[in-house]
């Protein structure tokens, strides 16, 4: 059998959200087995690579540190060695301002196979995207795209007279480039926009003249930004696609803030158009609710506020395990007691057929579907599908009944345990595993929360609620901060147990799944919009 040849591949991201990125591009991701990626890739296009794929962060942002370009080519040259298929995955095209030729010149130097994959280069998506064309054939009959990470360096007697400029790295020298580009007869009421995050969530555009844009940004972070001056900016009112207006509501309104860029109108074919929707989940849980609001027209930007691991201690469930035979009922409220619970099953050498005369009941409809995956049916599921339903419709008398609960660690579920033990059952619980908050928050998020550009926060449990909170403090140190920042976002939560924690915390809850599962949470927020 033939060994596998490594190969590098470096692929362009575009301005950032996985809608622009090449169908290459995107075939590409789902196959690496490295990617090497720059800062200003955006972090939902890292869900593309497979859960095995080893990920390498090399920064390269101005005026921070960043990976060495050396170091950056020894790994590229190190990984494909090794027979890996490796992504050097870089923002916008690889071939504007991608800084490709030492990495090329490394490859080949080491003889290394490569290929070059275009993406949507960010001096032509950001403009676009913002409603500015180019090229125009009275007012723009050319353009220029340069970086001011240099502008000592350029002609701006020159540039000064072309009609349009297109500049990329320029937040930091833009009081130079506005004095150059004036010291050089450029008018001081020529149109000029900055559109920062482009293509993104985050993404803000400010519009002014060359005379008042510093006025304008004065004391805020200009990057990553691409910088649009010339009389086609001015094009931009026109050309901008009309808002439908959304209904009056009682509950805080779902729509963008006035600074966030839009392509589409909402429509029925995508009833979440122009919402921005910061998703809380567990760290690596699986993102189809996401991808389903993406389909459904939604800018969506994922916090994870739940690690999941195993317990401090196996000893509790490896007993109970042991003694499998001895119970009458096992209840599973959760995908992640259904996981773990299987998982030291199959470790001390045991399968299903060790549940022999053991009833299963199940809370939630993505337990039961867990609980399928493994040829296993149910005995009983609640039919509205929370565990304060379980006991109303329980299909036998519990008293004298021994039941076996994994759950876990940190402990929930305390009604549950009283209300079974107060029916005569005799209730074993045991750690299955833990949950914890996760130590930072995505950067993605951080911003939106900072620039105030999310329209709904989703919760799927009272601990993403209580975790997203805590994460939160590092932004917001008070509550009362942290609820003044959501004034206007709406709350939306999968049940009456997060809604309850909703209410708690944030003091309310806009909206509540009717069938508390992802796809009611998912019909709550159509209806809702």
């Amino acid at each position: 059998m033939t060994e596998a040849k490594g190969k590098v591949y470096l692929v362009g991201a575009g301005p950032g959200d996985v809608a622009y990125l090449t169908v290459k591009a995107y075939h590409l991701l789902g196959q690496a087995q490295v990617l090497v990626y720059d800062a200003l890739v955006d972090e939902q296009l890292l869900r593309c690579v497979s859960p095995d794929c080893l990920k390498i962060d090399v920064g390269k942002r101005g005026g921070k540190p960043s990976t060495p370009q050396a170091e950056i080519n020894q790994l590229l040259v190190k990984y494909c060695q090794e027979n890996r298929q490796v992504v050097r995955f870089k923002s916008g095209d690889p071939f504007i301002f991608g800084r490709c030729t030492s990495e090329i010149e490394a490859l080949q130097a080491a003889n290394c196979e490569f290929e070059v994959v275009p993406g949507i280069s960010s001096a032509l998506a950001a403009p676009l995207l913002a409603g500015i064309p180019l090229t125009d054939n009275v007012l723009s009959r050319c353009f220029a795209v340069l970086t001011a990470h240099e502008p000592e360096a350029l002609d701006w007697e020159a540039l000064s007279r072309l009609e349009t400029l297109v500049i990329l790295m320029g937040g930091r020298h833009l009081p130079e480039i506005v004095h150059q580009l004036v010291r050089h007869g450029r008018s001081r009421l020529t149109p000029i926009a900055i559109i920062r995050w482009a293509g993104t969530p985050n993404q803000q555009i400010w519009t002014a003249q060359l005379g008042n844009i510093l006025e304008q940004t004065a004391g805020l972070s200009l990057s990553p930004v691409v910088i649009i001056i010339g009389e086609v900016v001015g094009l931009r009112n026109y050309l901008q696609p009309e808002k439908i207006s959304l209904e009056d509501s009682t509950t805080p309104k779902i729509s963008s803030p006035a600074i966030m860029s839009s392509n589409f109108a909402p429509s029925t074919q995508f009833p979440l158009a122009d919402k921005t929707i910061l998703v809380t989940r567990s760290v690596g849980q699986s993102s189809q609710f996401s991808d389903r609001l993406t389909a459904l027209g939604a800018k969506v930007i994922e916090m994870p506020t739940l690690e999941i691991g195993p317990p401090s201690s196996w000893a509790d469930l490896d007993q109970a395990i042991a003694n499998l035979l001895d119970f009458h009922w096992l209840i599973l409220t959760s995908t992640n007691g259904v996981d773990y619970f299987f998982e030291r099953l199959n470790a001390q050498g045991k399968d299903s057929r060790a549940l022999a005369g053991v009833k299963i009941a199940v809370v939630g409809e993505k337990t039961a579907q867990s609980l399928k995956q493994r040829y296993i049916q149910p005995d009983f599921i609640p039919p509205s599908f929370v565990a304060d339903s379980l006991l109303a419709s329980f299909p036998e008398e519990l008293s004298r009944k021994k039941v076996l609960f994994p759950r876990v660690e940190s402990g929930g579920r305390e009604i549950l345990v009283k209300e079974l033990t107060a029916k005569g059952a005799e209730v074993i619980e045991v750690a299955a595993y833990q949950s914890c908050c996760p130590s930072s928050i995505p950067d993605s998020a951080k911003l939106a929360l900072q620039n105030h550009t999310i329209d709904i926060i989703t919760f799927a449990s009272s601990k993403t609620v209580q975790f997203f909170c805590q994460l939160t403090q590092s932004i917001f140190p008070h509550n009362s901060d942290l609820i003044s920042a959501l004034e206007g976002v709406c709350i939306a939560s999968i049940g009456p147990q997060t809604s309850k924690t909703c209410h708690s915390l944030f003091g309310r809850v806009d909206v509540e799944a009717e069938e508390y599962t992802l796809d009611g949470l998912t019909q709550a927020l159509i209806r809702n919009s």
